[in-house]
């Protein structure tokens, strides 16, 4: 289960996190304690008693909200953790100790060594709202280093009282005096639509923050400083190429990798992206060696350590420091992998990869009039995402159309046999396809088309959409399948055939209901009401000794 971790100054880099987490679990802090519906009174009492019921608002947002401190030279260290159980002290690490024995204090940093212990409070969620909670560190953080932990036990009480996160809906989320307002995004959503401004037309006076997005981080702002090379960043991210973001900061390091990320929505990226990567990570060494070639990974770093030990990789962006809205940074440009040799290498894209595709040279004149006019980065990110989702649907258009035509014509499901199989992808079939149904039919850029979707076949995130695909389609068959067996006349049948056959029927329908309801399956509810119907029916009609058996009979 895919845990994100959000630092007051950015996202956190996995590993030391991520043990903390797998550690304190084994000690018995669940990671989210959702229970299927109300407790009785003395239940719930008992429950908060323990810690556990009180704490299921808390676990609907959270998983954890940790107060990591970080040595130069022993990396992260948690040292307090904050659980939908209630709160946790964590064991010393070997770290700690040693930060201890050198007379650094555990909080804050104070010693007769004059030391000082940076600190950092991270919110542990699966959720992947990233503009939203960086939004409630900033409320938060400040207050909490100066108050301590009974300020960040009263926040997290406040969010234990949120309600809970259902796509579709605006919500009032009051945080330690503030109150923000956010609407939380559903799977049919355009990227960079912003709803929550139409949903009201009345100004809400106790409304302190508005978030038009809690997902979204600010992609113009993101990729200004190389969005002449915007286009062959997203070919980059498309095919899953091995990439390295170089940053002067956390947090521009992270919104960085998460706005490339981004970029090719609404496809997903399946291969693994670290927002902030680190020497202390447990993958380093795989990252770092020579003796293979880089995995499909989009790093985000910031030591400059790595310019050398990551000068093998194929493809790396060096950004400088990422301007306030309004102000533009000096583009950069495309060079040499040979040429990133020292620390103080100049900002670019340090790559010998050949786009695919011509340059689209009108979405470029758009933002530079944008620059010159002095457009808000909210617009010239709007512009940007409105481009890159055009591209990306122009790509993924031909492949969704290619993939329906694997699906079996419905007049083949039979009731009595098993679904029918979807037909195998056939790279050569799908090329031919393109000739009359390609991307040029909606999309004005010119290029080498055919050699970017071999190239994608090969990729994890081709493997990822397909394999997605497969099981959407898969489903759909059994839903179809089901609801063909409901309009035959079961009964009917069961006259005609033996009791033991029957009997097999009545098992394999309950299978059926079992695995439309475990895997979700489309299946419209009169369906499934027809279908228990159908087996009820054909129970009453068999022997009573043989109605009793299968009565008590649960859906196995």
């Amino acid at each position: 289960m895919a845990l994100r971790g959000l630092a007051a100054s950015g996202p956190s880099s996995r590993g030391p996190l991520d043990e903390a987490v797998a550690a304190a679990e084994e000690r018995g802090a669940p990671a989210v304690l959702a229970t299927g519906g109300a407790p009785e009174d003395d239940e719930e009492d008992e429950g908060r008693g323990r810690g556990l019921l009180r704490w299921d608002g808390f676990s609907a947002w959270l998983h954890c909200v940790c107060v990591v401190g970080f040595d130069l030279e022993l990396g992260q260290a948690v040292e307090e953790c904050q659980w939908s159980g209630g709160q946790r002290c964590l064991d010393l690490s070997c770290g700690e100790r040693k930060l201890q024995e050198r007379g650094v204090s555990r909080y804050w940093g104070q010693s007769t060594m004059f030391l000082f212990s940076l600190q950092s409070l991270v919110l542990i969620s699966k959720l992947p709202y990233i503009h939203f909670f960086h939004t409630v560190l900033k409320q938060i953080a400040p207050e909490y280093f100066e108050k301590n932990e009974p300020y960040l036990e009263a926040a997290c009480n406040d969010v234990d009282r949120w309600p809970a996160p259902v796509p579709g809906k605006t919500l009032h989320l009051p945080i330690m005096g503030v109150v923000m307002k956010v609407r939380i995004p559903t799977c049919h959503d355009k990227p960079g639509t912003t709803q929550i401004a139409q949903l009201t037309q009345q100004a809400d006076t106790h409304i302190s923050v508005i978030l038009p997005t809690v997902h979204e981080v600010d992609l113009f702002r993101c990729f200004c400083p190389v969005f002449l090379h915007s286009q062959m960043l997203w070919e980059l991210v498309l095919l899953g190429e091995p990439l390295v973001v170089m940053a002067p900061s956390p947090s521009e390091s992270s919104e960085t990798v998460l706005a490339l990320v981004n970029c090719i929505s609404p496809l997903k990226y399946f291969s693994d992206f670290r927002p902030y990567f680190t020497i202390h990570d447990s993958e380093f060494k795989e990252y770092t060696t020579r003796t293979q070639a880089p995995p499909s990974v989009i790093l985000g770093v910031t030591n400059p350590f790595f310019a050398k030990t990551l000068q093998h990789w194929p493809h790396i962006i060096r950004i400088g420091d990422l301007k306030p809205a309004g102000e533009i940074p000096k583009q950069v440009k495309v060079k040499k992998l040979k040429n990133l040799k020292t620390l103080d290498s100049k900002p670019g894209v340090y790559t010998s990869y050949k786009p695919y595709l011509n340059r689209d040279e009108e979405i470029i004149k758009q933002l530079q009039k944008g620059v010159q006019q002095k457009r808000p980065s909210e617009a010239q990110s709007v512009i940007l995402r409105r481009y890159f989702l055009e591209l990306t649907q122009s790509f993924i258009i031909p492949l969704e159309r290619y993939v329906a035509s694997l699906m079996p014509l419905q007049k083949s499901i039979s009731p009595w046999k098993s679904p029918p199989q979807l037909r195998q992808f056939l790279p050569e079939e799908f090329m031919k396809t393109l000739e009359k149904t390609g991307p040029q039919l909606t999309s004005r850029i010119k290029g080498d088309w055919i050699g970017l979707y071999r190239h994608f076949l090969k990729s994890p995130n081709f493997d990822g959409w397909f394999k997605t695909r497969r099981k959407e389609m898969t489903q759909k068959l059994e839903a179809l399948h089901l609801e063909v067996l409901c309009e035959e006349d079961l009964l009917l049948w069961t006259q005609k055939h033996t009791e033991v056959e029957t009997v097999d029927l009545v098992l394999k329908l309950k299978n059926k209901l079992l695995q439309a309801d475990r895997e979700h399956l489309p299946v419209k509810p009169d369906t499934m009401e027809k279908l228990r119907t159908h087996i009820d029916a054909i129970i009453l009609a068999l022997p009573e000794d043989l109605q009793g058996i299968l009565l008590k009979t649960g859906m196995t």
